[in-house]
């Protein structure tokens, strides 16, 4: 017998002794054993809810891109917010929409703007009871749509967008804000605002740095809950969707600068990126399920054309086994409240 011949004898020998008892589907026969064997969990703790709250508003405003969606009035933001953290949720993100816009977005640095009087509402409302976040960009407060201050070209002036985002950073940390998502892809935000913010003796307010923000079509549901002025792309700060290596040096950078988490947005889109981030990163690994990649389940499921139950679930599952510790989701409280996340 030929070598060859031997080895596919042996082959055929063993697989037929060791057939019976190869049996994977042995640790999926109920819903207890799956239970017990299941490599990725997912929990409230894990969920990060965002909100919208929308200036001069009375009563909440559907989102029609975003179905199951709402701009929130002061008072429906408290009690949503009361909500989530009864629920066990780990966070809520806030974003303003305000009812003024200038070229600078004044209304992100003013005491009194939605964004900054929304924090105090919520963090009086819920305490420490979850965290507090909020969003720490200019494209809602601009005239332009633009996540900075634009110079006499048109174009995004990072230095200049400093300046700006750290007067934003000390406004909301004494709004109340316990943690800042800093979303605006401009280089040296996170070094900046970290020591803006310990200068003035906000040292223990924590900063969530986008680190791996992508120029992303999965953004429109967003700019409609924002109403976003924006005219044309933000290709020239945000991530070029080809580049995954870019994302992990993006991502490094910020620990570099003194980020406490980094992200990567959106996240299912981009799963591999985060899988390379997290096998990096010193710190906790977040990703956005962005509102078009929550808009498409859930239109789908208006349509009868998927469970977007299991279909949301199914996603935020795939999010947490690529690596990310946390997932910013619109579905997280309606999932923990119908008991499908506990």
């Amino acid at each position: 017998m030929t070598a060859a011949a031997h080895d596919a004898f042996r082959h055929d020998v063993v697989t037929a002794a060791l057939a019976p008892s190869i049996r994977p589907r042995r640790l999926r026969q109920s819903a207890a054993m799956r239970r017990l064997v299941s490599e990725t969990d997912l929990r409230p703790r894990h969920l990060v809810l965002p909100l919208f709250v929308r200036e001069g508003l009375e009563h909440p405003q559907p989102i029609a891109s975003m179905p199951g969606v709402q701009q929130h009035s002061l008072d429906s933001l408290r009690r949503i917010v009361a909500e989530a953290a009864q629920a066990g949720l780990g966070g809520v993100m806030l974003f303003g929409v305000p009812a003024t816009r200038d070229a600078i977005g004044s209304g992100a640095t003013d005491p009194d703007g939605i964004l900054n009087v929304a924090t105090r509402a919520i963090v009086a409302e819920v305490g420490d009871a979850l965290v507090v976040q909020t969003d720490l960009c200019l494209d809602e407060f601009t005239d332009h749509g633009h996540c900075g201050v634009l110079d006499a070209r048109g174009h995004v002036d990072n230095d200049a967008t400093l300046q700006r985002y750290t007067a934003m950073a000390i406004a909301q940390a004494e709004a109340g804000s316990h943690l800042l998502g800093l979303s605006g892809m401009m280089d040296g935000q996170t070094a900046a605002v970290r020591a803006a913010l310990d200068a003035a003796g906000h040292t223990d307010v924590a900063l969530l740095a986008y680190s791996a923000k992508y120029a992303s079509a999965f953004y429109g549901p967003f700019r409609d809950a924002v109403e976003s002025q924006l005219t044309g792309d933000r290709r020239t700060y945000q991530l070029d969707p080809a580049n995954g290596r870019e994302g992990v040096r993006e991502a490094l950078l910020d620990l570099d600068e003194g980020a406490d988490i980094v992200m990567v947005k959106p996240a299912l889109a981009y799963l591999d990126v985060l899988r390379q981030v997290a096998d990096r990163s010193t710190v906790p690994v977040w990703a956005y399920m962005v509102s078009g990649e929550y808009a498409m389940i859930a239109a789908a499921a208006q349509n009868g054309w998927l469970d977007g139950d299991r279909a949301q679930l199914e996603g935020l599952v795939s999010i947490r086994r690529a690596g990310a510790d946390v997932v910013l989701s619109y579905a997280a409280l309606d999932l923990v409240q119908k008991g499908l996340v506990s």
